[in-house]
Protein backbone atom coordinates (compact mmCIF):
# COMPACT_ATOMS: atom_id res chain seq x y z
CA UNK A 1 0.00 0.00 0.00
CA UNK A 2 1.49 3.45 -1.25
CA UNK A 3 1.62 5.62 2.11
CA UNK A 4 2.15 9.58 2.20
CA UNK A 5 5.43 11.01 3.95
CA UNK A 6 5.45 14.85 4.21
CA UNK A 7 8.52 16.96 4.80
CA UNK A 8 8.96 20.25 5.67
CA UNK A 9 9.82 22.22 1.94
CA UNK A 10 13.37 23.21 3.23
CA UNK A 11 15.30 22.91 5.92
CA UNK A 12 18.64 23.70 6.84
CA UNK A 13 20.25 21.78 9.66
CA UNK A 14 23.92 21.76 11.46
CA UNK A 15 26.55 24.25 13.24
CA UNK A 16 25.83 27.70 12.08
CA UNK A 17 22.72 26.96 9.64
CA UNK A 18 21.32 30.58 10.93
CA UNK A 19 23.56 32.16 8.00
CA UNK A 20 21.18 31.10 5.74
CA UNK A 21 17.95 33.10 6.74
CA UNK A 22 18.59 35.67 5.05
CA UNK A 23 18.98 34.18 1.92
CA UNK A 24 15.59 32.39 2.18
CA UNK A 25 13.89 35.64 3.66
CA UNK A 26 15.00 37.30 0.18
CA UNK A 27 13.23 34.43 -1.75
CA UNK A 28 9.43 35.13 -0.47
CA UNK A 29 10.00 38.92 -1.47
CA UNK A 30 8.70 40.52 1.86
CA UNK A 31 9.22 43.97 3.49
CA UNK A 32 7.35 43.25 6.79
CA UNK A 33 8.40 40.80 9.06
CA UNK A 34 6.50 39.53 12.45
CA UNK A 35 9.47 37.67 14.68
CA UNK A 36 7.31 35.76 17.26
CA UNK A 37 9.82 34.71 20.06
CA UNK A 38 10.11 35.52 24.13
CA UNK A 39 11.75 37.87 25.94
CA UNK A 40 14.62 35.31 27.65
CA UNK A 41 16.01 35.11 24.11
CA UNK A 42 15.97 38.61 23.48
CA UNK A 43 17.72 39.17 27.27
CA UNK A 44 20.51 36.74 26.32
CA UNK A 45 21.11 38.13 22.97
CA UNK A 46 19.81 35.07 20.71
CA UNK A 47 16.87 37.15 19.34
CA UNK A 48 19.66 40.01 18.32
CA UNK A 49 21.26 37.44 16.31
CA UNK A 50 18.42 37.25 13.63
CA UNK A 51 17.28 40.54 13.53
CA UNK A 52 20.26 42.13 13.15
CA UNK A 53 21.17 40.83 9.93
CA UNK A 54 17.46 41.38 8.81
CA UNK A 55 17.33 45.19 9.56
CA UNK A 56 20.93 44.93 7.59
CA UNK A 57 19.12 43.57 4.35
CA UNK A 58 17.02 46.39 4.30
CA UNK A 59 13.72 44.13 5.88
CA UNK A 60 11.44 45.62 8.83
CA UNK A 61 11.14 43.41 11.81
CA UNK A 62 8.23 43.35 14.29
CA UNK A 63 9.13 41.65 17.20
CA UNK A 64 6.18 39.93 19.47
CA UNK A 65 7.61 38.79 22.56
CA UNK A 66 3.88 37.83 24.66
CA UNK A 67 5.11 34.31 24.48
CA UNK A 68 4.47 32.00 27.30
CA UNK A 69 5.30 28.67 27.97
CA UNK A 70 2.49 25.91 27.16
CA UNK A 71 0.51 28.79 25.54
CA UNK A 72 -2.95 29.21 26.62
CA UNK A 73 -5.72 30.13 23.79
CA UNK A 74 -5.83 33.60 25.21
CA UNK A 75 -2.01 33.82 23.84
CA UNK A 76 -3.04 32.13 20.42
CA UNK A 77 -5.84 34.94 19.76
CA UNK A 78 -3.75 37.99 21.03
CA UNK A 79 -1.06 36.93 18.60
CA UNK A 80 -3.49 36.57 15.50
CA UNK A 81 -5.19 39.60 16.44
CA UNK A 82 -1.65 41.81 16.66
CA UNK A 83 -0.64 39.58 13.30
CA UNK A 84 -3.78 40.88 11.31
CA UNK A 85 -2.46 44.63 12.83
CA UNK A 86 0.30 45.21 12.22
CA UNK A 87 0.12 43.79 8.40
CA UNK A 88 3.04 41.68 8.16
CA UNK A 89 3.87 39.86 5.29
CA UNK A 90 5.99 36.86 6.79
CA UNK A 91 6.19 35.27 10.03
CA UNK A 92 9.56 33.93 11.95
CA UNK A 93 9.31 31.72 15.02
CA UNK A 94 12.32 31.83 17.22
CA UNK A 95 12.64 29.82 20.14
CA UNK A 96 11.24 26.88 21.98
CA UNK A 97 7.84 25.16 21.13
CA UNK A 98 5.62 27.57 21.96
CA UNK A 99 6.87 29.94 20.29
CA UNK A 100 6.82 28.20 16.88
CA UNK A 101 3.20 26.99 17.39
CA UNK A 102 2.28 30.35 18.11
CA UNK A 103 3.99 31.38 15.03
CA UNK A 104 2.60 28.98 12.47
CA UNK A 105 -0.70 29.97 14.46
CA UNK A 106 0.40 33.70 13.36
CA UNK A 107 0.74 32.66 9.72
CA UNK A 108 -2.48 30.79 9.23
CA UNK A 109 -5.28 31.98 11.17
CA UNK A 110 -4.38 35.62 10.32
CA UNK A 111 -5.70 35.22 6.53
CA UNK A 112 -8.93 33.00 7.80
CA UNK A 113 -12.00 34.75 9.05
CA UNK A 114 -12.71 34.27 12.99
CA UNK A 115 -10.73 33.62 16.16
CA UNK A 116 -8.17 30.86 16.69
CA UNK A 117 -10.96 28.85 18.69
CA UNK A 118 -13.07 28.29 15.57
CA UNK A 119 -10.22 26.04 14.19
CA UNK A 120 -9.71 24.33 17.45
CA UNK A 121 -8.91 20.42 16.37
CA UNK A 122 -11.87 19.01 19.39
CA UNK A 123 -14.48 21.95 19.55
CA UNK A 124 -13.62 24.09 16.27
CA UNK A 125 -16.73 24.71 13.88
CA UNK A 126 -14.32 26.47 10.94
CA UNK A 127 -11.60 24.65 8.34
CA UNK A 128 -8.23 25.72 6.99
CA UNK A 129 -8.72 26.44 3.45
CA UNK A 130 -5.99 28.44 1.98
CA UNK A 131 -1.91 28.64 3.07
CA UNK A 132 -1.00 31.55 5.19
CA UNK A 133 1.77 33.87 5.48
CA UNK A 134 5.13 32.12 4.59
CA UNK A 135 6.79 30.83 7.95
CA UNK A 136 10.35 30.33 9.00
CA UNK A 137 10.65 28.32 12.05
CA UNK A 138 13.93 28.51 13.82
CA UNK A 139 14.09 26.40 17.34
CA UNK A 140 16.52 27.00 20.44
CA UNK A 141 15.63 24.29 21.85
CA UNK A 142 15.71 20.47 20.92
CA UNK A 143 13.03 19.79 20.99
CA UNK A 144 9.39 19.74 20.76
CA UNK A 145 10.23 18.90 16.87
CA UNK A 146 7.50 21.89 16.14
CA UNK A 147 9.92 23.46 12.78
CA UNK A 148 8.62 20.41 10.85
CA UNK A 149 5.00 19.22 12.14
CA UNK A 150 1.61 20.78 11.21
CA UNK A 151 0.16 21.44 14.45
CA UNK A 152 -0.11 23.96 17.13
CA UNK A 153 -0.93 23.14 20.47
CA UNK A 154 -2.45 25.08 23.22
CA UNK A 155 -3.79 24.93 26.44
CA UNK A 156 -7.52 24.67 27.89
CA UNK A 157 -8.89 25.53 30.68
CA UNK A 158 -8.23 21.74 31.86
CA UNK A 159 -6.56 19.86 28.89
CA UNK A 160 -4.87 21.21 25.48
CA UNK A 161 -6.84 21.02 21.96
CA UNK A 162 -5.08 21.74 18.85
CA UNK A 163 -4.64 23.23 15.33
CA UNK A 164 -3.66 21.00 12.64
CA UNK A 165 -3.36 21.08 8.68
CA UNK A 166 -0.74 20.36 6.34
CA UNK A 167 -0.86 24.79 6.02
CA UNK A 168 0.55 25.05 9.01
CA UNK A 169 3.99 23.22 8.02
CA UNK A 170 6.73 25.62 7.46
CA UNK A 171 8.47 26.79 4.32
CA UNK A 172 11.77 26.94 6.00
CA UNK A 173 12.91 25.02 8.88
CA UNK A 174 16.60 26.56 10.15
CA UNK A 175 17.78 24.01 12.42
CA UNK A 176 21.33 25.46 14.43
CA UNK A 177 22.64 23.52 17.50
CA UNK A 178 24.73 26.25 18.43
CA UNK A 179 21.44 28.42 19.51
CA UNK A 180 20.67 25.92 22.23
CA UNK A 181 23.77 26.50 24.13
CA UNK A 182 22.39 28.62 26.06
CA UNK A 183 19.41 26.19 27.30
CA UNK A 184 19.34 25.73 30.89
CA UNK A 185 19.58 21.56 32.34
CA UNK A 186 16.23 21.60 33.30
CA UNK A 187 14.81 22.82 29.95
CA UNK A 188 17.54 20.82 28.17
CA UNK A 189 16.32 17.57 29.93
CA UNK A 190 12.45 18.28 29.76
CA UNK A 191 12.89 19.07 25.85
CA UNK A 192 14.92 15.81 25.15
CA UNK A 193 13.36 13.22 26.59
CA UNK A 194 9.71 15.20 24.91
CA UNK A 195 11.87 14.74 21.68
CA UNK A 196 12.82 10.66 22.48
CA UNK A 197 9.20 10.10 23.21
CA UNK A 198 8.21 11.38 19.82
CA UNK A 199 10.57 9.11 18.41
CA UNK A 200 9.38 5.78 20.88
CA UNK A 201 5.24 6.25 20.20
CA UNK A 202 6.49 6.92 16.46
CA UNK A 203 8.15 3.57 16.38
CA UNK A 204 5.51 1.84 18.20
CA UNK A 205 2.36 4.11 16.75
CA UNK A 206 0.01 1.94 14.43
CA UNK A 207 0.79 4.49 11.72
CA UNK A 208 4.65 3.70 11.81
CA UNK A 209 5.99 3.27 7.93
CA UNK A 210 9.16 2.03 6.79
CA UNK A 211 10.70 5.94 6.47
CA UNK A 212 8.78 6.85 10.01
CA UNK A 213 10.94 3.72 10.99
CA UNK A 214 14.41 4.84 10.04
CA UNK A 215 14.02 8.56 11.18
CA UNK A 216 12.38 7.48 14.84
CA UNK A 217 14.96 4.69 15.71
CA UNK A 218 18.02 6.85 14.51
CA UNK A 219 16.23 9.74 16.25
CA UNK A 220 16.47 7.26 19.24
CA UNK A 221 20.20 6.46 19.35
CA UNK A 222 20.91 10.02 19.09
CA UNK A 223 19.33 11.81 22.03
CA UNK A 224 19.49 8.09 24.40
CA UNK A 225 22.92 8.26 23.39
CA UNK A 226 23.82 12.21 24.19
CA UNK A 227 20.99 13.74 26.40
CA UNK A 228 22.53 12.86 29.63
CA UNK A 229 25.71 14.42 28.50
CA UNK A 230 23.62 17.45 27.30
CA UNK A 231 22.11 17.87 30.80
CA UNK A 232 25.39 18.07 32.67
CA UNK A 233 27.65 20.10 29.81
CA UNK A 234 24.93 22.28 28.17
CA UNK A 235 28.41 23.63 26.07
CA UNK A 236 29.15 19.98 24.78
CA UNK A 237 29.34 20.56 20.82
CA UNK A 238 28.84 16.95 19.75
CA UNK A 239 26.05 16.38 22.55
CA UNK A 240 24.26 19.70 21.46
CA UNK A 241 24.57 18.32 17.89
CA UNK A 242 23.07 15.09 18.30
CA UNK A 243 20.29 16.65 20.54
CA UNK A 244 19.51 18.84 17.67
CA UNK A 245 19.37 15.98 14.88
CA UNK A 246 17.87 13.88 17.11
CA UNK A 247 14.77 16.06 17.93
CA UNK A 248 15.12 17.16 14.32
CA UNK A 249 14.31 13.29 12.94
CA UNK A 250 11.96 12.74 15.69
CA UNK A 251 10.02 15.14 14.85
CA UNK A 252 9.06 14.11 11.36
CA UNK A 253 9.16 10.58 12.09
CA UNK A 254 6.19 11.77 14.31
CA UNK A 255 4.87 14.18 12.22
CA UNK A 256 4.44 10.86 9.80
CA UNK A 257 3.60 8.12 12.42
CA UNK A 258 1.93 10.29 15.04
CA UNK A 259 2.12 9.74 18.94
CA UNK A 260 -0.09 8.08 21.09
CA UNK A 261 -1.10 7.28 24.44
CA UNK A 262 1.83 9.33 26.17
CA UNK A 263 0.95 11.96 24.66
CA UNK A 264 -2.76 11.89 25.22
CA UNK A 265 -2.30 11.42 28.59
CA UNK A 266 0.30 13.82 29.12
CA UNK A 267 -2.03 16.64 27.58
CA UNK A 268 -4.26 16.88 30.75
CA UNK A 269 -0.66 16.88 32.93
CA UNK A 270 -0.25 20.02 31.42
CA UNK A 271 -3.60 21.44 31.47
CA UNK A 272 -5.02 20.62 34.97
CA UNK A 273 -1.41 21.23 36.58
CA UNK A 274 0.59 23.48 34.25
CA UNK A 275 3.27 21.07 34.26
CA UNK A 276 5.69 21.65 30.93
CA UNK A 277 5.47 19.49 27.90
CA UNK A 278 8.00 17.65 28.32
CA UNK A 279 7.78 16.59 31.79
CA UNK A 280 4.37 15.91 31.28
CA UNK A 281 6.06 13.24 28.69
CA UNK A 282 8.73 12.16 30.79
CA UNK A 283 6.89 11.04 33.96
CA UNK A 284 4.49 8.82 31.66
CA UNK A 285 6.78 7.35 29.31
CA UNK A 286 7.95 4.25 31.40
CA UNK A 287 4.21 3.88 32.60
CA UNK A 288 2.09 3.59 29.20
CA UNK A 289 5.70 1.78 27.56
CA UNK A 290 5.19 -0.73 30.35
CA UNK A 291 1.44 -0.71 30.14
CA UNK A 292 1.24 -1.68 26.35
CA UNK A 293 4.70 -3.59 26.31
CA UNK A 294 3.00 -6.93 25.20
CA UNK A 295 1.66 -5.23 21.94
CA UNK A 296 5.25 -4.00 20.58
CA UNK A 297 8.02 -6.63 22.09
CA UNK A 298 9.66 -6.56 18.77
CA UNK A 299 9.73 -2.85 18.45
CA UNK A 300 10.58 -2.27 22.01
CA UNK A 301 13.81 -4.67 21.82
CA UNK A 302 14.39 -2.61 18.59
CA UNK A 303 13.99 1.11 20.54
CA UNK A 304 16.49 -1.24 23.53
CA UNK A 305 18.77 -1.46 20.67
CA UNK A 306 19.20 2.02 18.99
CA UNK A 307 19.32 3.41 23.06
CA UNK A 308 23.19 1.30 23.05
CA UNK A 309 22.44 -1.74 24.52
CA UNK A 310 22.97 -5.29 23.12
CA UNK A 311 19.74 -7.96 23.07
CA UNK A 312 21.71 -10.60 21.28
CA UNK A 313 21.28 -13.41 24.18
CA UNK A 314 17.67 -11.85 24.86
CA UNK A 315 14.57 -13.03 23.92
CA UNK A 316 11.82 -9.99 22.50
CA UNK A 317 9.77 -10.43 25.75
CA UNK A 318 13.39 -9.96 27.76
CA UNK A 319 14.37 -7.04 25.55
CA UNK A 320 11.19 -4.93 26.08
CA UNK A 321 11.19 -5.32 29.80
CA UNK A 322 14.71 -3.98 30.24
CA UNK A 323 13.55 -0.92 27.66
CA UNK A 324 11.13 0.00 29.94
CA UNK A 325 13.60 -0.02 32.60
CA UNK A 326 16.50 2.15 30.69
CA UNK A 327 13.59 4.74 30.11
CA UNK A 328 12.64 4.95 33.50
CA UNK A 329 16.60 5.23 33.82
CA UNK A 330 16.81 7.61 31.66
CA UNK A 331 14.62 10.32 32.64
CA UNK A 332 15.77 9.84 36.72
CA UNK A 333 19.34 10.45 35.53
CA UNK A 334 18.69 13.59 33.91
CA UNK A 335 16.60 14.82 36.95
CA UNK A 336 13.17 15.04 36.00
CA UNK A 337 10.74 13.56 38.59
CA UNK A 338 9.72 10.04 37.94
CA UNK A 339 6.31 9.60 39.56
CA UNK A 340 3.04 12.19 39.51
CA UNK A 341 3.82 12.63 43.08
CA UNK A 342 6.81 14.06 42.37
CA UNK A 343 4.83 16.82 40.64
CA UNK A 344 3.01 17.03 43.93
CA UNK A 345 -0.62 15.16 42.32
CA UNK A 346 -2.26 12.98 44.55
CA UNK A 347 -4.48 10.16 43.88
CA UNK A 348 -7.86 12.59 44.11
CA UNK A 349 -6.83 13.89 40.83
CA UNK A 350 -6.24 10.71 38.86
CA UNK A 351 -10.40 10.88 37.67
CA UNK A 352 -10.01 13.97 36.27
CA UNK A 353 -7.27 13.25 34.40
CA UNK A 354 -8.77 9.80 32.94
CA UNK A 355 -11.41 12.04 32.14
CA UNK A 356 -9.85 14.69 30.21
CA UNK A 357 -7.47 11.79 28.47
CA UNK A 358 -10.05 9.94 27.25
CA UNK A 359 -11.45 12.88 25.11
CA UNK A 360 -7.76 12.75 23.17
CA UNK A 361 -9.51 10.36 20.62
CA UNK A 362 -7.39 11.42 17.47
CA UNK A 363 -3.85 10.61 19.55
CA UNK A 364 -5.46 7.50 21.41
CA UNK A 365 -5.89 5.86 18.02
CA UNK A 366 -2.39 5.55 17.38
CA UNK A 367 -1.55 3.05 19.91
CA UNK A 368 -0.84 -0.26 19.26
CA UNK A 369 -2.78 -1.42 22.69
CA UNK A 370 -6.47 0.30 22.49
CA UNK A 371 -6.09 2.39 25.69
CA UNK A 372 -10.13 2.42 27.47
CA UNK A 373 -10.96 4.49 30.62
CA UNK A 374 -10.17 2.34 32.55
CA UNK A 375 -6.77 1.61 31.21
CA UNK A 376 -5.93 4.98 31.74
CA UNK A 377 -6.68 5.52 35.02
CA UNK A 378 -4.24 2.25 35.92
CA UNK A 379 -1.59 4.11 34.22
CA UNK A 380 -2.32 7.45 35.84
CA UNK A 381 -2.05 5.50 38.92
CA UNK A 382 0.99 3.81 38.18
CA UNK A 383 2.92 6.71 37.38
CA UNK A 384 1.17 8.27 40.55
CA UNK A 385 3.29 5.21 43.21
CA UNK A 386 6.35 4.47 40.48
CA UNK A 387 5.29 0.88 39.72
CA UNK A 388 5.32 0.11 36.34
CA UNK A 389 2.16 -2.58 35.24
CA UNK A 390 0.81 -4.07 32.08
CA UNK A 391 -2.16 -4.96 31.16
CA UNK A 392 -3.64 -7.92 32.69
Amino acid sequence: MAEKITFTPFSYTGWGALKHLVEEVRKFNVQRILLVTDPFLEGIGIVKRVTEPLEQAGFTVDIYKDVVPEPPLSVGEKLVAYARQSQSELVIGLGGGSALDLAKLAGIITVHEGNVEDYLNLTGSKKITKKGLPTILIPTTSGTGSEVTNISVLSLETTKDVVTHDYLVADVAIVDPELTISVPAKVTAATGVDALTHAVEAYVSKNASVVSDALALQAIRLISQSIRTAVQDGTNVQARTDMSYGSYLAGIAFFNAGVAGVHALAYPLGGQFHIAHGDSNAVLLPYVMGYIRSSCEKRMKDIYNAMGFSSNQLSQQQASYKCVDELKRLVEDVGIPSTLQGFNITADALESLTTDAVKQTRILARSPMPLLQQDIFTIYEAALNGVVVEKS
